[in-house]
């Protein structure tokens, strides 16, 4: 499970962002996490509370928003989720597309109070 070592650098990079704009409590952290990822959201949620024990983000909350994996059709331009349609654009039944979202990991939003 590779999740811990990445939530690891993630509360270490929101601890350097709270230090360097005088941030004093965090309320929640949002991650984005693509349905193509490498991370798995639930893992992500598993291993949160250990990461954030004796930092400043002890008490703060995790949600986690997942991005779907949407591509685009090369041969009629449709937008489509490739996890929904087997990678098949449910259009023109092509399968040469651009990928567009879907691979992302990465910290959305610092709510702060």
């Amino acid at each position: 499970m590779h999740e811990i070592g990445v939530v690891i650098e993630v509360i270490k990079t929101v601890e350097r962002f709270v230090k360097q704009n005088d941030v004093t409590k965090i309320d929640t952290l949002v991650l984005q996490i693509g349905e193509l990822s490498s991370m798995i959201p639930r893992y992500v949620e598993a291993c949160y509370p250990a990461a954030i024990e004796g930092t400043i983000l002890e008490e703060t909350k995790l949600k986690i928003e997942i991005m779907p994996a949407n591509a685009l059709c090369k041969n009629c331009n449709k937008v489509f989720n490739i996890v929904e349609h087997n990678k098949i654009c449910p259009k023109c039944s092509g399968e040469d597309f651009d990928l567009l979202s879907g691979r992302e990991f990465m910290i959305k939003e610092i709510l702060a109070y």
